[in-house]
C-alpha cells in the first residue's frame, strides 16, 4: 500500500514538472517581486522641500553623475539651536548657566545684591536682560570655568539628564526636531559626516549629542574657552580658564569648521543670520551644495519667529535664501510632526 502511494506521488510529481516543461516561454508564468521603498523622511510633509534634499542626496552619490562627491568631502554641517533643538525662550544652554547660579549661590552671598547674579537669584528676566552682552558673558563665565573638563562634562551630564524646560515641561533632549533626526540619519546612510557647527559651547554639546543625535563627540564644533594641561602630580587634568577662546558664530562658524574640520561642506544647515556665513561658505564650494533654513512658523507646536526675534533673529538670512534659491524649510508645513514625543 505504502509503495502505491509512493508510485502516485511520484507519477503526480512527474506530471506536473512535465507540465511546466512543456509549456511553452512566452506562457510561463511570471513572478513578480515588488520592491516596498522605505521613506527615509517620514516625518516630512511631501513636496518640493523634501523632494529637493532627496534628489540632491541622490544626485550627489550617484556615481554616474556629473556631480557625484567623493564620500571624504561629504561634510555636512548643522547648527544645533533652532535648527536642531528649540531656542525658545532663550538658549537652552543659557538655562544651564541660570541653574548653575543657583547651585553655587551659597558659596556666594554677594551675588544676592550684585548683578547680574542677583537679577538671577530673583528670577528677574527683565533685569538680566538689561544688563546687556556683558552681564551675559559674565554669567557665562563665572558658572561654565574655574574646573576641569572632566568636572564640566559630568556637571553637564548631571543637568541634562534631569533638567526640564519652563514652558515645555519636558528634558531638553526631548526638544530636538524629528524630521532632522531623520536627516541626519539619511545623510550618514548615504556616507555623509555630519557635524554640529554652533554658536553653543563645544564643551556643553559633547556629552550628550552622541546618545541625542548619533554625532560623535569629535564632530562638534563650538565656542570654546582657553584651557591648559596640567600633569597634577601624576594625574593629567585640563582646566578650563575664564578667557574665550572662539565663538563660533557669524564668522566664527567658518573659522571653526576651517579649524575643526578642514574641509568645506557640501550641506549646511541653520536657522538665523548667526548661521548665514556657513551656508555662505558651504555655497563657495566648487562641488555641489545644498543650503538649509529651518523657518520657525509653528506658533501651536512649537514657536514662531523671524526676523525681529532677541533669539535667532531671521533676517538677512531670509532675504539672502529667497535670493540664491536656497531650500527654506517651513516647519509648519514642511512637518509632520516637530518630537519624537509626539509620535506615540
Amino acid at each position: 500500500m505504502k509503495s502505491q502511494i509512493g508510485k502516485l506521488k511520484t507519477l503526480a510529481y512527474l506530471i506536473l514538472l512535465g507540465s511546466f516543461a512543456c509549456t511553452p516561454p512566452a506562457e510561463k508564468a511570471e513572478v513578480t517581486v515588488q520592491e516596498t521603498e522605505i521613506d527615509p523622511l517620514p516625518s516630512w510633509n511631501e513636496g518640493e522641500h523634501k523632494q529637493a534634499i532627496i534628489s540632491y542626496v541622490e544626485d550627489v552619490t550617484d556615481t554616474t553623475s556629473a556631480n557625484f562627491i567623493p564620500v571624504a568631502d561629504r561634510i555636512a554641517t548643522f547648527d544645533n539651536d533652532g535648527t536642531l533643538w528649540s531656542e525658545q525662550p532663550i538658549y537652552f544652554q543659557f538655562f544651564f548657566a541660570l541653574d548653575r547660579v543657583k547651585a553655587l549661590a551659597a558659596d556666594h552671598p554677594e551675588w544676592k545684591t550684585t548683578q547680574p547674579f542677583k537679577a538671577v537669584l530673583e528670577n528677574d528676566m527683565h533685569a538680566l536682560m538689561q544688563q546687556g552682552e556683558k552681564g551675559l558673558v559674565e554669567l557665562v563665565m563665572t558658572t561654565h570655568v574655574g574646573n576641569t573638563t572632566d568636572e564640566f562634562d559630568s556637571i553637564v551630564k548631571s543637568w541634562i539628564d534631569t533638567a526640564q524646560h519652563p514652558v515645555k515641561k519636558k528634558l531638553y533632549t526631548e526638544l530636538v526636531f524629528q524630521p532632522m533626526l531623520e536627516l541626519l540619519d539619511y545623510l550618514r546612510a548615504h556616507d555623509f559626516k555630519t557635524f554640529i557647527v554652533s554658536g553653543g559651547g563645544i564643551e556643553f554639546m559633547r556629552p550628550w549629542v552622541e546618545g541625542v543625535y548619533g554625532i560623535p563627540k569629535d564632530q562638534v564644533v563650538g565656542s570654546s574657552v582657553e584651557t591648559e594641561y596640567d600633569y597634577n602630580d601624576g594625574n593629567p587634568i585640563i582646566k578650563r580658564l575664564a578667557k574665550i577662546d572662539l565663538v563660533d558664530d557669524k564668522e566664527g562658524k567658518p573659522v571653526g569648521i576651517n579649524r575643526y574640520i578642514g574641509r568645506r561642506p557640501v550641506f549646511a544647515a541653520g536657522n538665523s543670520d548667526g548661521d548665514l556665513q556657513m551656508l555662505r561658505w558651504a555655497d563657495s564650494n566648487k562641488l555641489k551644495t545644498f543650503k538649509l533654513y529651518v523657518h520657525h512658523t509653528d506658533s501651536i507646536r512649537e514657536w514662531a519667529y523671524d526676523r525681529k526675534s532677541h533669539i535667532g533673529t531671521f533676517d538677512k538670512g531670509l532675504d539672502e535664501a529667497g535670493e540664491k534659491g536656497w531650500t527654506v524649510i517651513d516647519m509648519k508645513d514642511d512637518w509632520k510632526i516637530i518630537y519624537p514625543f509626539e509620535k506615540n
